[in-house]
Parts: C-alpha cells; structure tokens; sequence
C-alpha cells in the first residue's frame, strides 16, 4: 500500500553558475581636428558601460564600451587637456555554458588600461577587462511535509522545522537620472569639464505591496578647468529614489538592488555664466533580488509499530543562514613622488576584486586599492603619483559560509602635500554577502506492508538502556519498535528535551 505523502513546492532561483572572462581590447585613435596636438601623456581613466547582457542557447554574451578619457599637456600650450573615446567590445561564453538561465547578472571592469603616444596626433590604447558572470535557473523547492496515515496503521514521524531564505524574485529596469550638481561658494567656476566619475550607493530598500522602492545617493566628481586655464577638482552628492514592480512580492522580504551605470554626462549648464552649475545626467541599469525567510516543515523519517515500512529518501539543499555586512576601514598613505609639488589637483580611488580567505575564526577579505594622484610640480608641470594599496577587513562569520563581496571607495579623497609626498587618507567600505548551505534528507515516497502484520514474538518486552552518543529519543524509539511517548511516560518525563543522557531509561514496547 503506497503511503499517501503531503508535498509542498515553492518557486526560487538559485545560482547555476559563475564564470570569469578575460579579455583584452586595443585601439588606435586619432586626435579630432578640433584638439591639439600631444606633447605628453599625463594620465589614463576609464569606465566601463555594459548595454546589453543576454543568454542565448544557454550562451552567455555582455556588450558594452570601454569610456577612455586621456588626459594629456598639449604642444605649444600650458594646462591640460583631454582626449576622449569609446572601445566597444563582446564577451561570451563557450559552449552551452549557461543552460535553463532565467536570469543574468553581469560585471565588467577594466583590470589594465593604459595609452601611449604613436605621434603627436595618434595614440594607442591597451585595455584588458575582466568580466563576471553570475547566471539564476529557476528552481522549485518541493519537499514532503507529512504523511496521511489511519491510526491503525500505528505510522510514527519525524518532522523538523528548518529555517530557509529564498530567492523568490529577481526584477530588472533601465532608468535615467538627471540631477544637479553645484560648486561651493570657495570654488571658481568651471569653463570646461575635463574629467567626470560617477558611483551610487544604494541605502534604502523596502518593498510596498507589488513595488519595490529604493533610495541612494549618486557620488559625482569632477576634473575641470576655469576660465584662466587652472584645474580644479570637485565633488558632490545627489539623492535618488527608484520603483520597481516586483509582481507576487510579499511585504517583510529582504531585498537588495544592485547599480549598474550604462552611460554618464556632465555638462556645465548653458544658463550659468559663472560655470557653477553642472547638469549630471546618468543611465542605469538596477537589478533587485528579494528574498524570503521561511520556516520549513519536513518529513525525515518514518516507521510502524504494527507494519513493515519502507520510504525513499532524497536530499535536499536549501539556504539556511544569510547575512549582509557592511565594514569600513579607513586608509592613510602617502605617494612618494620624488620631485618638490606645488600643488595636488585631484586624488582618486578605484578598487579591484576581493578575494576572501578563512584565518582561524575569521573570514578575510581583501582588496588592493589603486590610488592616482594628479599633481603640479615646481614648475607647473602636471604629474600623476600612483601607489597599489592592500586594504583588508575581519568578519565574524560561521565556518562554512559562501562569501560573495566587493569594495569601493565611496566619499571623498583627501590629498595633501607632506614631506616626503602626497598625503591621501580615504575610507574603503566592504560590502559582503554570507551564504551557509543546510543539506538534509526528506522523505520522497514509501510503502506499507498491511497484509503482514509484525511478527515480536521472542522480542522482549522491556529493555534497559541510556542513551548513546549523538542518539536521540527518536532513535530509541524506532529501533526498540516503540514511540517516544511511551518511553516519556514508563520513565516519568515530561518532555523530551529532559531525558539524562547519562542514566538508564526503561524502554517498554508498545502493546498491540
């Protein structure tokens, strides 16, 4: 007689997989009639824009460009000037590397750029990215919750309660942001912006019935020269909020939304004829990923007292811990640069991948840090001073937790002349993800055998034994043909959580 088993599925995503591609790209350019001529290179920047990611005949393919901004000293003048292009480039997978994806999450950022001067009117780029894949399947989880059985059966279950986070919807938008940024009162206006970097930071997340809102502030920072031809430095902050429908969401999930930055314009506004306010206008990509915390009911294990029985089993994976964590360590090095400096126009920050190691009790992570500092020397020369920092933090995190995490440098660089260089004190902020898998076994199908009956003749009716190590009532129970409350009841216990581990307990078999 097959047993007649409760089952329960829940729909969720779960990671099918991560892949890293490598990838390099060159590029020869030629100064635009409208540029003078390179004397010398100062320095090179780049930002990377994704706009398409897509998964074909389970292939995966990201496309975008590669923002190149060269920032060179022109023949025959004096200050600086800058030199501006795109690198479009592809990166797929091979072979049927992403099979059932419903879903893909891209990163793309450039591992190595650099520029070079072929002649005073051409360049050479070489640019190596990297660029990281993360693909979601859709996969239910079902399990069996219990099991509809008469009492003549005399049918004993175990049932466990665990404790589960799924991944129940992942939801995309495209949207636009245009914003203002103005200079502070102690800074000249700008006549023409020569640099501009933009990063968001997500700090609010909440869902709203089927909408899921969400809050940041967008970093902006500027390279710009005035109108006499000195360079000046700004930075500033502007506030965004977002809606995403999130269809079938339920209030009290834990989101998160991750910022993807597809494209970026500054301009110094055409009304403003101090050049003090700059109109920002940036094109993102948001990605939002709610979970669910459940508690889940599972049938692990099952006997008769009257009847043979016998079940199959299967295991089931599910997440069982999640915790996010947000560290910030403060950093302060100084560049040595070799020469006297007049002054320091502009430091930035740009962090690379983090790696994440177990030491003792603690999980590590760590970053190098890439710090640029564009400064004048004695005689008005711009130079740039670059240094790679390791930049390390400690979590308290469970042993055998997956950790995912990435590092940025979201505030403002200070850079100040010192004695033996440049001075920079910034912060680094961590942000990390922690996953603990639980594996446990349920029941998937089984079988009662009510047409032969227990033969106990010869077993004894009375056993005298304590528990074993890592045995639990249940275990008593099962092999001794009996139930756990009549072993409460023959030992006068309350419940089973007051059973010695160390004293004998009368084990009586259940009558018939």
């Amino acid at each position: 007689m097959e047993l007649e088993l409760k089952k329960t599925c829940l729909d969720a995503y779960e990671a099918g997989g991560e892949l890293t591609l490598t990838q390099e790209e060159t590029a020869e350019t030629i100064v635009p009639d409208y540029c003078p001529d390179i004397a010398r290179i100062i320095e090179t920047a780049g930002r990377v824009e994704l706009h398409t990611r897509e998964v074909r005949d389970a292939r995966g393919s990201v496309s975008g460009a590669v923002r190149v901004t060269v920032l060179y000293t022109p023949e025959g003048e004096g200050g600086i000037r800058t030199l501006e292009f795109a690198m479009p480039f592809t990166a797929e997978t091979e072979g049927r590397a992403l099979p059932e994806c419903a879903a893909l999450l891209a990163e793309t950022a450039p591992e190595f750029l650099e520029t070079r001067m072929l002649n005073p009117r051409k360049v050479f780029t070489h640019c190596k990215l990297v660029t990281r894949l993360t693909a979601f399947v859709k996969k239910p989880l079902c399990f069996t919750t219990d099991v509809e059985a008469g009492e003549d059966l005399r049918v004993e279950k175990k049932r466990e309660t665990q404790h589960a986070v799924l991944l129940t919807h992942i939801a995309e938008k495209d949207f636009t942001f245009s914003g203002q940024m103005d200079l502070s009162p102690g800074r000249e206006g700008a006549a023409e912006i020569l640099t501009h970097q933009a990063d968001g930071t997500v700090t609010e997340v909440k869902v709203v019935g089927n909408k899921l809102v969400f809050k940041g502030i967008f970093n902006v920072n500027l390279l710009y020269r005035t109108a006499d031809g000195r360079c000046c430095a700004a930075s500033g902050e502007l506030p965004f909020s977002q809606i995403l429908e999130v269809e079938g969401a339920a209030e009290g999930g834990e989101p998160t939304v991750q910022l993807q930055i597809t494209g970026a314009e500054a301009q110094i506004d055409g009304g403003d004829d101090e050049g003090r306010e700059i109109a920002v206008t940036l094109y993102l990509h948001a990605t939002a990923l709610l979970r669910q915390s459940q508690e889940l009911t599972l049938l692990s294990d099952l006997y008769s007292t009257a009847y043979d029985l016998s079940y199959e089993a299967e295991p089931l994976e599910f997440t069982g811990f999640r915790q996010q964590l947000t560290r910030r360590q403060a950093v302060r090095e100084v560049l040595e640069i070799g020469v006297v400096a007049e002054s320091v126009l502009a430091v930035s920050v740009t962090c690379g991948a983090v790696s994440v190691s177990r030491e003792g009790e603690a999980t590590l992570l760590r970053t190098a840090a890439l710090v640029r500092a564009l400064y004048l020397d004695e005689g008005g020369a711009p130079l740039v001073a670059e240094r790679s920092v390791d930049v390390s933090c400690q979590l308290e995190l469970p042993e055998g937790c997956r950790v995912s995490a990435r590092a940025a440098c979201r505030s403002e660089v200070q850079g100040t002349l010192a004695d033996r260089g440049i001075e920079v004190r910034f912060p680094v902020e961590f942000q990390a993800e922690a996953e603990k898998s639980v594996r446990r076994v349920c029941v998937s199908g089984g079988k009662i055998d009510t047409e032969s009956p227990k033969d106990l003749a010869g077993a004894p009716s009375l056993v005298l034994r304590s528990l074993g190590r890592q045995e639990t009532a249940w275990d008593l129970a099962k092999r001794y043909n009996t139930t756990i409350p009549v072993i409460l009841a023959a030992n006068q216990l309350e419940a089973e959580q007051e059973i010695p581990a160390d004293q004998l307990l009368l084990i009586p078999r259940k009558r018939a």
